[in-house]
């Protein structure tokens, strides 16, 4: 969808493309969709996936294309497939472990340690800490040209899944009335933002002053909601000198609750913290901290969450051992020394070896030493001196720095995993023939979007209706505006003057027009209930959903198609 290289040669170009793929050692290999490899005799299908550029991508750590049609008999497909599939379900469950018990977490103590307001830090850091597995996923898809279509169609895809599935799951668990002035500014918000994609996918292309427009109107979004808080406070303060009946539309106003309900604690501590208080030796606190189990809580749960608390276990440990977490809230504020210590020597080995998937880390200085043996030697030597100038009962006065450096870190995981899936949706678009687009809106918009929508259920269930209603439509203005906007100006900074678009046929347009009616549908039909929200309302939603994605695989699979002229 996105190309900044000419893609498939054209008659123009001089290029014959032919099902057969190119011999090796020529030059000028021509650009052939990769997704014809499928069509080649099966002692073709390997040097074809070898020798096209289109079969390439820049990032990731494993070549999936070559492992199935090298690697694999072709007897063997179904089951190359289904280790995948497993696998792709694996890096969502990553994904959501990591932003949620270490990317958020360490998000917030940030906010709290710049003493920035709830709202600054609920549209800024935390959003960014909700929206992680969709902007990560965004900027490496913009990344590649060949994957560049599951950028989009994962945002628009997740915009629509959460306007409708779960803005319509939420009514249907709770009725309730929604907040008039919140609903207006984010819905018109997206609106416009969904209208500036459109029209970036109309003019083809996406300049450097378009890529910075959608991080200004970001930002003008920011200053919005913290003007809006702002008036909305000072109604409160004079609403104590003329007191006047407290609608419930009015206390919903405040962002405050929102955001709150969205920060995710760290709560490992707690779970492993003794019924009485005696004098650990530093391996028992070291050994206590990297649990990721706790006993008593296990025995009490059900099947269901011990099954998936056995497929978290490995990530959970990983994880500890290499991100550390800061908590304003507790006492010892998660200061755990051995552990601290011990991420001071990992924590920067992690980050070098997943930037740019390790290539940084294994560059040798001078042709003589690697960059990780360095990382290695100066965080052994600052470990061993913050070891031995602090204690075990008293975090050290520079502790919040670990924040920065978990922040970092998780951040680094969470892109490292969401360059494998979208490396992974691309190899089975290949191989069941399938547009980059429809996988986007499918798989990669469920994927990244079921944490919030169990989360915004949740909220529902315990009586918070407004909260998950608000996130619904607040949350993903970030992540469109800044997964589109960031994603492409990093890739016009690497040495291209713009990003070049090309719909990948009718499917973008019904998945664009689809997200616009979604947010017309409820800009109109709110209103007219006056804000009180009914089950019907979210049926009418589910409805809208199902009809979409019906239409959006008959035009992938070529059922609906324009007439040709």
């Amino acid at each position: 969808m996105a190309e900044t290289v000419s893609g498939t040669r054209g008659s123009s170009t001089g290029a014959h493309i032919s099902p057969q793929f190119p011999a090796s050692g020529v030059n000028q290999t021509p650009v052939v969709d990769c997704r014809k490899v499928r069509g080649l005799n099966v002692s073709d299908r390997c040097d074809f996936i070898r020798t096209n550029p289109d079969c390439h991508s820049d990032g990731g750590y494993l070549d999936y294309l070559e492992g199935i049609f090298c690697h694999f008999p072709p007897s063997l497909l179904p089951l190359a497939v289904t280790l995948y599939v497993s696998w792709l379900l694996y890096l969502f469950l990553i994904l959501g472990v990591t932003a949620a018990k270490f990317f958020c977490p360490n998000l917030s103590a940030i906010s709290t340690t710049l003493k920035l307001s709830h709202n600054v830090a609920g549209v800024t850091f935390l959003a960014f800490g909700n929206g992680a597995p969709d902007i990560f996923s965004a900027l490496v898809a913009f990344s590649d040209p060949h994957t560049a279509g599951l950028a989009l169609g994962a945002l628009f895809g997740a915009g629509v899944l959460v306007t409708t599935v779960v803005a319509g799951g939420i009514t249907i668990l709770h009725p309730f009335m929604a907040a008039s002035r919140p609903f207006f500014r984010d819905i018109v918000f997206y609106m416009v933002a969904v209208f500036l994609t459109f029209l970036m996918l109309f003019r083809g292309r996406v300049t450097l002053a378009w890529a910075l427009g959608y991080l200004g109107l970001y930002v003008f979004y920011v200053v919005t909601v913290i003007l809006c808080t702002w008036i909305y406070q000072r109604q409160r303060r004079g609403s104590l000198f003329c007191p006047m009946p407290v609608t419930p539309e009015i206390l919903s106003d405040s962002e405050e609750d929102r955001v709150s309900s969205n920060t995710n604690s760290y709560d490992y501590g707690d779970e492993y913290r003794p019924l009485f208080f005696y004098q650990e030796t530093t391996a028992q606190i070291l050994v206590r901290a990297l649990n990721p189990l706790d006993y008593m809580k296990w025995r009490r749960k059900s099947a269901y969450w011990k099954a998936l608390k056995v497929f978290k276990l490995p990530v959970e440990f990983l994880l500890l051992l290499t991100v550390p977490v800061v908590d304003p809230d507790k006492d010892d504020q998660n200061w755990k020394r051995p552990l601290n210590c011990l991420h001071l020597v990992i924590s920067p080995l992690v980050v070098v070896l997943t930037l740019q998937s390790g290539t940084y880390g294994v560059y040798e200085i001078g042709g003589l030493v690697p960059v990780w043996v360095v990382v290695v030697i100066a965080g052994t030597a600052l470990a061993s001196v913050t070891f031995f100038a602090t204690s075990d009962s008293q975090p050290p006065r520079l502790h919040w720095l670990f924040a920065f450096l978990g922040f970092l870190t998780s951040a680094l995981w969470i892109n490292a995993a969401a360059t494998e899936v979208v490396n992974i949706l691309r190899s089975l678009g290949v191989v069941f023939r399938l547009s980059n687009t429809v996988l986007g809106l499918t798989l990669l918009a469920w994927g990244n979007s079921i944490g919030d929508a169990f989360s915004d259920f949740t909220l529902a269930r315990q009586g918070y209706p407004r909260m998950a209603f608000s996130a619904c439509f607040g949350g993903i203005i970030f992540n469109i505006l800044v997964g589109v906007g960031l994603g492409c100006l990093l890739q016009i900074s690497r040495s291209h003057t713009e990003v070049k678009l090309e719909p990948d046929g009718l499917l973008v347009w019904v998945l664009a027009g689809a997200l616009g009616l979604s947010l017309v549908f409820s800009l109109v039909s709110v209103p007219l209930q006056c804000f009180q929200l009914s089950r019907v309302y979210g049926f009418c939603l589910l409805l809208f959903y199902l009809n979409f994605l019906v239409v959006a695989l008959l035009t992938e699979f070529g059922v609906i198609h324009l007439k040709s002229m």
